[in-house]
């Protein structure tokens, strides 16, 4: 069975507001250093201001609206979450540990016997 393709439509204006906010984070970068004559002060406003546009441009386009939108869906998701109470979260971290401490030991039980049977009895190395 053949999956389904995904299409992606992109207006053109969506491709120009994508350029052009690239565009302005690049020029952002660029006052920055081109503006090291002056302040400090300057230059970060250069760049934030750069940054700034850049990022508004970018959600004014289509591919920003759907982030937009991806991130409130996700933010929704996780406010339909049931949180374990404190009591519980306490009993799984406890299972938890004493399950590590439980497959430690076998692991090093294991590691002793094979290293035992290999080196002792098989080879005599030791």
């Amino acid at each position: 069975m053949a999956s389904p393709e995904v299409e992606t439509v992109s207006s053109g204006a969506d491709k120009a507001k994508l350029a052009a906010a690239v565009v302005l984070a690049v020029a952002g970068f660029a006052a920055f250093f081109w503006l090291e004559a002056h302040s400090a002060w300057v230059q970060w406003a250069a760049l934030l201001l750069g940054l700034v546009a850049g990022a508004g441009v970018f959600f004014v386009s289509e591919p920003g609206r759907q982030l937009v939108g991806y991130g409130q869906d996700s933010w929704r998701e996780t406010q339909k979450v049931v949180w374990p109470a404190r009591r519980e979260a306490i009993q799984m971290t406890a299972y938890v540990f004493a399950f590590v401490f439980v497959i430690a030991i076998f692991l090093w039980l294991s590691d002793s016997l094979i290293s035992w049977v290999l080196y002792d009895l098989i080879l005599g190395w030791r």
